[in-house]
């Protein structure tokens, strides 16, 4: 579907001055595409306009740690367990920590999609329950993540339809499953609970009540989609990490450098009803909305890091691709593939 073309808000952004880090902040990035990018012969360039690895400009502008995401048996063979699991290794090998989204899905699972895998269809609820242990049991002990998220943006369950959030008492089991296997291969992986938005109070209410054992929240956080009031979300991630007495993170969340497009796929944000005032859709806009959340994390007292969604899902299928890129005016490189200033939000 061609995009239609959409004037960018003209406003200039608001000063964003981030305070010294006091703390060892998560400053990751989550690349999940980049090993099908590549395989497309895309070329990046730095600051420096040199052509140069992802992995390598992230890793020279302070980002620590990749995000992940692991799909079962996915139909092209994306986001397996086995292409993740080499590209986790070259990761480690340059020294990034790796955080696992594990979907238990062949495909994404969001808010609005938990699909369970084809292989888990004609199973019972206890066949289900064994299913989640055993999976999460076999990636931990192949990828041995610092960070593991049971589940992706969670909000209505995972592993539809028994594990709905309306069927509770399976939601649970699933999860407690998956944390028991975590928990029987490491002592030091971190496992997060992931919901999109920043109105979970609710959702972390019914783990805590239900004892669910876990170490760090984590939101999603996008403007289109949650809040634009930036004073609202600050308050949020604060009063969410502190009545549940966890860590907290934002797990995904991203900002446009334009409302243009690169090719002829939808983007998912590209209107200027999806900005949030004072930051405009430009490279400058981008910057300044990344460092006010990188500020607000580390004045946030137990709010521990943050990951920008997809920075690399440029227009890697050429500009007329009509099953391109829905993300491309999101993304950390330009049109020309080339970083932007708004990649200093890894920077100490």
């Amino acid at each position: 579907m061609i995009c239609i073309s959409l004037s960018a808000c003209s406003d200039e952004p608001n000063d964003a001055v981030v305070e010294p880090v006091q703390k060892d902040l998560i400053k990751a990035a989550d690349v999940s595409f980049l090993p099908e990018i590549r395989e497309e012969g895309t070329i990046f360039y730095n600051a420096q306009n040199l052509p140069a690895d992802v992995l390598d400009i992230l890793k020279e502008s302070g980002c620590n740690t990749l995000r992940l995401r692991v799909w079962h048996t996915p139909a092209d063979g994306r986001s397996s367990l086995e292409e993740v699991a080499a590209f986790a290794s070259e990761a480690k090998a340059k020294g990034f920590k790796i955080w696992i989204t594990l979907h238990y899905s062949d495909t994404w699972a969001d808010p609005g999609s938990q699909t369970k895998p084809q292989a888990w269809q004609s199973a019972n609820l206890q066949g289900l329950s064994d299913s989640v242990y055993n999976y999460t049991k076999k990636v931990m002990q192949r990828l041995s993540p610092e960070y593991i998220q049971i589940g992706n943006e969670i909000n209505g369950g995972l592993i539809w339809p028994e594990g709905a959030e309306a069927n509770s008492a399976n939601f649970i089991t699933f999860l407690k499953r998956g944390v028991e296997a975590v928990r029987d291969v490491s002592s030091t992986t971190k496992i997060m609970m992931h919901y999109a938005g920043v109105d979970a109070d609710w959702f972390y209410a019914i783990l805590k009540n239900q004892q669910v054992d876990y170490d760090i929240i984590a939101l999603s956080y996008y403007p289109r989609w949650h809040s634009k009031n930036l004073i609202e979300v600050e308050s949020a991630i604060a009063r969410i990490s502190r009545t549940n007495e966890k860590d907290i993170v934002l797990a995904e969340t991203a900002y446009p450098f334009t409302l243009q497009w690169n090719d002829w796929t939808n983007n998912l944000i590209g209107e200027p009803g999806h900005l949030v005032t004072g930051y405009p859709a430009s490279p400058e806009g981008q910057k300044a909305f990344m460092l006010k959340v990188k500020s607000m994390i580390i004045k946030t007292d137990r709010a521990i890091g943050f990951a920008y969604w997809a920075p690399e899902w440029v227009a890697y299928r050429g500009d007329e691709a009509s099953n391109g890129s829905a993300w491309e005016n999101m993304a950390l490189f330009n049109f020309d593939n080339k970083v932007l200033p708004a990649i200093d939000v890894f920077k100490d």
